[in-house]
């Protein structure tokens, strides 16, 4: 390694800015990582791996500053390590690799040794010296690599690798039909870059790997790639956040066609497309400016196996269902049509309904914990019904589940009469109560009576999210029920703490044990209380969320609170008709300014409806005024909490009697509990809702 590298930060500018965008701490934990894990020698193990290798994937950079990638073949050992800053490679390009002008005497390399039906990979960055037989390589920096997002193939020879390549060399201009079916197909791709640190160059070729079809092709030959969770190094978008270059190898592991491409690249950090994409962190872009394809190139084939998909590539989306989940947020404030796809029994009292879009518009991703608006027309009445139901399933697992307890009108209803096949109507799924699966302080998840179904759906997403980062946060799940008969989802539940091998732990609760067996069917007698709490917890730095009936929500808030818990510390839900008194004004936030309501008449016009009403100080909320002239708004808990009666407020100006809970827009009202504010203005008087 030269004497520059040998001064020079481990990490470049491009990727501790992106160490620093993942979140606080993170650039500070990868200085230390990176001194631990990046070498200027190769170990042994790295030394014996690259030498049973049948190829190698090498990055270069051509005198004009292009990147790319390519493949060296040869029978296991054409590599070898004579020292541990040392590699010898006994190949060199074929004809007509574009790649072969950066591979000359004096120029910096990236090396990715990769065995795919193992997982294992091993990358070096590197300056090269050409040999009699090919090349060798000083070691700049070596380092393992993650092996996720790697598909188990296994390889076969068609033919002598040491024999020349004689097929013809294709420039292409543009990506023509063939090269666009060869990269939507793909479940995997390499990427070379580069970053020039002061007179040093750094080049990296690395592998990226997702769902068969996780690149996407615009019109104009624009390719789009989700970048998933991984090692947090950002070597390939550090290095294209300082120069916007890449060079991308595309292999057809079937017939050994390779189609090699190099142009311009960028970052996209900020983007609903993120969001809309299953295990997306960020996007980047490429548009080729040059495109080499050869045929048949490649004397290696590859054959996926049958139960070869990485399990990390299939927890994330494809581009399908990322458009139609942009599609759905078209139609979050409107009622869809739901048609119940199954139901089941989860104990004597609860039965789920999972739900699935009829208008083709696809599921609008929810946050795990939050609570979904239904509208039916109960048995025998005349007029819809609104209820909000919370989703007992995580945001991916791609449908939406609600567990309904029988006790009342529309769950009576629901219990009796409604089917497989039968269409519910629901709006976008709202609501504050949810958990942030990457949070390193450990959850505790108290869960009273029904209460369970916010809370399964933390647990789901925890899990989900965990095993995909393979990063569980660790979490504690009291589950409280009156009798075994009673309490839902124990086979669901049971298999979420099996699959987190140690992260979650359960303590089942039962106040009426009855026949049910001690250590078998439940951990403890009684209820959620601060005695059974304090004996099962070590009152460590916990975040705490608790969902349960109104008196067992406010004692356990009561009781953390007596033992100095943050009120922030405390996330709580409470269904019914109460909400939670909250205590500790100092980390209460403040409401916001409110306007005082108006003490004169105020004429409100129901645009959407033509119907216009007159308000007048005292005559209750603008719900109360809608319904009183015979409009029958969606409504769920009168309470401000749940969201369902959020409308546009097209002129005029509102304020609350009752501060709402629930996230209000600037251009929204929550009917429920607003009223006509003081008019500042003669136009500021009347008032306008989209209703």
């Amino acid at each position: 390694m030269g004497d520059t590298a040998k001064t020079l930060p481990i990490w470049h500018e491009g990727e501790t800015f992106l160490q620093q965008k993942v979140g606080a701490g993170v650039a500070e934990r990868m200085a230390m990582v990176g001194q631990r894990v990046i070498r200027d020698f190769m170990p042994d193990q790295h030394r014996d791996f690259y030498a049973q290798l049948p190829f190698l994937v090498i990055g270069s950079a051509d005198p004009d500053g292009d990147a790319w990638a390519t493949v060296l073949e040869g029978r296991p050992g054409f590599l070898s390590s004579p020292s541990p800053t040392l590699l010898d490679i006994a190949a060199r390009p074929n004809a007509g690799d574009p790649a072969a002008a950066g591979l000359i005497d004096g120029a910096p390399v990236g090396l990715l040794g990769i065995e795919m039906n193992t997982r294992r990979r091993n990358r070096m960055n590197g300056i090269a010296a050409t040999t009699p037989t090919g090349f060798r390589v000083t070691v700049d920096q070596s380092f393992g690599n993650c092996p996720r997002y790697i598909q188990l193939r296994d390889a076969t020879q068609a033919r002598d690798p040491g024999q020349p390549f004689a097929g013809s060399v294709e420039e292409l201009t543009a990506l023509d039909p063939a090269a666009r079916a060869a990269i939507e197909a793909a479940d995997a791709f390499f990427v070379a870059s580069y970053a020039d640190r002061g007179d040093h160059r750094q080049v990296d070729v690395s592998h990226r790997g997702g769902k068969a079809g996780f690149v996407r092709v615009a019109g104009d030959g624009t390719l789009t790639i989700p970048d998933f969770d991984g090692n947090l190094f950002f070597a390939t978008l550090g290095n294209i956040l300082l120069n916007g270059k890449a060079g991308l190898l595309f292999i057809d592991f079937a017939s050994g066609d390779l189609l090699q491409m190099t142009g311009d690249a960028a970052l996209v950090l900020d983007s609903p497309e993120i969001a809309a994409f299953q295990g997306a962190e960020r996007l980047w872009t490429f548009k080729a400016r040059k495109i080499v394809r050869r045929r048949g190139a490649l004397a290696l084939r590859w054959t996926l196996r049958a139960d070869g998909w990485s399990p990390s590539s299939l927890m994330t989306g494809d581009w399908g269902q990322a458009a139609d989940r942009l599609r759905a947020e078209e139609t979050a404030t409107r009622w869809r049509p739901m048609t119940v796809t199954d139901i089941m029994e989860e104990s004597a009292t609860i039965r789920s309904f999972h739900l699935r879009p009829t208008d083709g518009a696809g599921l609008l991703p929810h946050l795990a914990g939050q609570h979904l608006p239904i509208r039916v027309t109960p048995a025998g009445a005349d007029t819809p019904v609104v209820r909000t139901y919370t989703l007992s399933v995580a945001p991916s697992d791609g449908i939406y589940r609600i567990s309904v307890k029988r006790e009342g009108l529309v769950s009576r209803h629901l219990h009796d009469h409604v089917r497989v096949g039968d269409v519910i109507e629901a709006r976008g799924p709202a609501g504050g109560f949810t958990i942030d699966a990457r949070a390193t302080r450990p959850a505790v998840l108290l869960a009273g009576g029904v209460g369970i179904t916010p809370l399964l759906a933390m647990l789901r997403h925890v899990v989900y999210e965990g095993l995909r980062t393979q990063r569980i946060r660790p979490t504690i799940l009291v589950h409280a029920a009156r009798s075994k008969a009673e309490r839902p989802f124990d086979r669901e539940i049971a298999d979420l703490v099996t699959a987190a091998n140690g992260a979650v732990r359960l303590v089942r609760v039962l106040s009426d044990p009855g026949e049910a067996v001690p250590g078998v069917d439940y951990d403890a007698v009684g209820r959620i209380d601060m005695t059974l709490l304090t004996r099962i917890l070590g009152f460590n730095d916990y975040d705490f969320y608790v969902c349960g009936p109104p008196a067992l929500t406010q004692a356990l808030y009561d009781g953390l609170r007596g033992l100095n818990i943050a009120d922030d510390r405390i996330h709580a839900e409470a269904f019914g008709p109460s909400s939670l008194k909250r205590t500790g004004a100092e980390t209460v936030a403040a409401a916001p300014a409110r306007r005082p309501p108006s003490t004169k008449p105020v004429p409100v016009a129901f645009m959407n409806t033509l119907k216009e009403a007159r308000w007048t100080p005292g005559s209750g909320t603008l719900l109360d005024l809608a319904e009183a002239r015979g409009l029958d708004p969606a409504f769920g808990c009168r309470e401000g909490t749940c969201g369902t009666c959020r409308t546009k407020l097209l002129k005029g100006a509102v304020t609350y009697v009752k501060e709402p809970s629930a996230s209000v827009a600037a251009d929204e009202v929550l009917l429920c509990c607003a009223v006509p504010a003081e008019a500042e203005t003669v136009e500021d008087a009347p008032l306008q809702l989209a209703l």
